[in-house]
């Protein structure tokens, strides 16, 4: 048993203990809430966290297959249709006969520059024989010539002067007429490949009467019939209808109409997703080629890709859906576009230390989307920056953070034409920029963004659009 003072002792130590309990209860308490009230009194920040992501400008337009090649198919001469052996929707290949003309002056004019070069070839023959004919006279005559002049100068006076003369007049006129039967040799000659070229000429008419193919492809149109008379293209400034209508289908062309803001982002090679809904197909092709040139009157440049189409599922006119990546950074330090201002000639941001205090930052930004932008150096990941309202803030002030949850990546979308509904699941399952009523008001049709959408917005392309009047977020 304890003595009464030893309970004594024990009581006021335990009622000390309990009274510096109570004490350091209330301090504690106290100090709590000063701290409340001090952060109550601090300016609220909303803030985001630099994350690493990628940026990407993607154009979604509506093309048109075109054939590669489209031949309208005139005869060159003119006259009856005997036989046309296609019809529409036949595929035939280059050099086939598609149909064959009745032209019976042809025929008689063909069978008269038979006969003419037959007797051109006479002609030769003809002045073959005169030619011999006329040196075998010849021969004679100045031999005789040679003989009397021999004798004349062996016994001066036995031989008449008249006598040498018209011997030798003889000599010359036999001389003259061989040269005559050469120059007719050479005119008759002549005269062959006249007959010859006239002939070969009425026959390529005559061929024409078999029209052929100039490429392979497919008969789109059938313009004339059986018996009909045909008249034949002699110019281009002919009205008159082709026989058929043939189309390269095997290639084709998908033309797009590139707006005029995005032109500068179009170079050869550029992979295109192209999606074909009316036959439910996706395929990737390159730009092969643009007429480097605005439309005055689309404000549009017209681009081609070169698509494979062998088994001729896709027809001619049929409408794609195409996308073409105008610009893309991956594996880059990102913030939201809001946390960007303009100072002086360049950007900053209003940065956050471990103490939640302000510091203004410079920085240098490049691509920028609709909610993202990219910042190339200033910046680490992890940081937090100030979204909006950054003119209310000062620096090494303090302030309360709320953080706001932003995605690190975006796929900025921009449309010259019918929109694709599925066009968000081809692109790499990234985050799309667009709002499900900016999708839906795209597929009605729509035509263009707002002009900060247009293109690719660049730092030096675009309106100070994170620059903040009044604070708050935009």
């Amino acid at each position: 048993m304890h003595s009464p003072s030893a309970r004594l002792a024990t009581g006021i130590t335990a009622g000390c203990a309990t009274l510096f309990a109570a004490l350091s209860l209330t301090a504690c308490q106290s100090q709590a809430d000063r701290d409340d009230a001090r952060a109550a009194t601090l300016p609220t920040a909303r803030v985001a966290a630099a994350q690493r992501g990628s940026i990407s400008h993607v154009l979604t337009l509506a093309g048109q297959f075109q054939p590669y090649q489209a031949v309208d198919v005139h005869p060159k001469v003119s006259g009856y249709m005997r036989t046309i052996r296609v019809d529409i929707g036949d595929i035939v290949k280059e050099g086939q006969t598609l149909a064959t003309l009745e032209v019976p002056e042809l025929k008689a004019q063909l069978q008269q520059t038979v006969f003419q070069v037959d007797q051109s070839r006479e002609e030769i023959t003809r002045a073959q024989h005169e030619i011999s004919r006329a040196e075998a006279q010849h021969q004679a005559i100045h031999g005789q010539f040679g003989r009397l002049q021999q004798a004349a100068q062996g016994h001066p006076g036995m031989i008449a002067q008249q006598e040498l003369d018209n011997a030798r007049a003889g000599d010359l006129s036999s001389e003259a007429q061989v040269d005559s039967a050469k120059a007719a040799l050479a005119a008759a000659k002549q005269h062959l490949g006249a007959a010859q070229a006239e002939s070969s000429r009425v026959e390529a008419l005559h061929n024409y009467t078999n029209v052929i193919a100039p490429i392979s492809g497919v008969v789109v149109w059938r313009y004339a019939d059986t018996g009909a008379l045909i008249q034949g293209g002699s110019n281009s400034n002919t009205q008159d209808l082709p026989i058929v209508r043939l189309s390269q289908s095997s290639l084709l062309r998908l033309r797009l109409p590139i707006p005029e803001a995005d032109v500068r982002y179009v170079h050869q090679g550029d992979v295109i997703t192209v999606r074909v809904d009316a036959v439910n197909r996706s395929l990737t092709g390159k730009v092969v080629r643009f007429t480097r040139e605005v439309s005055p009157d689309t404000r549009t440049m017209e681009t081609e890709i070169d698509v494979d189409n062998k088994d001729l599922a896709i027809a001619p006119g049929m409408y794609a859906n195409a996308m073409l990546r105008l610009a893309s950074v991956d594996q880059i330090v990102t913030v939201p576009v809001e946390a960007l201002v303009i100072k002086g000639n360049g950007r900053a941001v209003y940065v956050l230390d471990d103490s939640n205090h302000v510091h203004i930052r410079s920085v240098q930004a490049g691509i920028e989307g609709n909610k993202l932008a990219e910042i190339k150096s200033g910046l680490q990941p992890g940081e937090r920056v100030i979204l909006g309202g950054q003119d209310h803030y000062q620096e090494g002030e303090a302030v309360n953070p709320v953080v706001a949850e932003e995605p690190s990546s975006e796929t900025q979308q921009e449309t010259g034409g019918t929109i694709d509904l599925n066009a968000d699941e081809q692109l790499d399952n990234q985050p799309s920029a667009q709002a499900p009523e900016e999708r839906r008001a795209g597929s009605a049709g729509v035509q263009q963004r707002n002009a900060q959408q247009s293109g690719v917005n660049q730092p030096d392309a675009h309106q100070p659009r994170a620059q903040h009047a009044g604070g708050g977020a935009r």
